[in-house]
């Protein structure tokens, strides 16, 4: 009897007009996250031509990723590895590691590039960081 009386007196809400509060919320977002999309491919372009590789080799998916590989001294085959789940995070550190340390930084900033990717990228690409060769070939 409960779960008559139930269906019997639910209410039905219906919104036809969306608030302009949440238009306009949408569209700030949508902004902020353009913003943080065209600086961070400023950033891997800069990082990418300092290495010595074509800036726009950056923007290409799949592409890219074997050019950082190329960057950071590892084995093209190593993008298999970028497609595996929860591999693929470890891989992450892995180049994130091997990156700073291609640019001559230590490990501390390869934790801020895990950690703080858009501001670390950022330092990286526009600081003072020179590409002193891959770091992985090296060990």
């Amino acid at each position: 009897m409960n779960l008559l009386f139930l269906a019997q007196n639910q209410v039905e809400y219906t919104y036809d007009q969306p608030s302009a509060g949440g238009i306009v919320g949408g569209i700030f977002g949508f902004l902020i996250w353009l913003a943080v999309v065209v600086v961070l491919i400023a950033a891997n372009w800069k990082i990418f031509t300092k290495a010595g590789k074509p800036g726009w080799a950056s923007i290409v998916p799949i592409y890219n990723i074997i050019v950082l590989l190329e960057i950071i001294g590892r084995p093209v085959w190593w993008i298999v590895l970028a497609l595996i789940p929860f591999v693929n995070f470890i891989f992450a550190i892995l180049v994130s590691v091997d990156l700073a340390k291609s640019f001559g930084k230590s490990i501390g900033f390869a934790i801020g590039l895990i950690l703080l990717a858009p501001v670390f990228f950022l330092i990286l690409a526009f600081g003072d960081a020179k590409y002193q060769g891959p770091a992985a070939a090296q060990a």
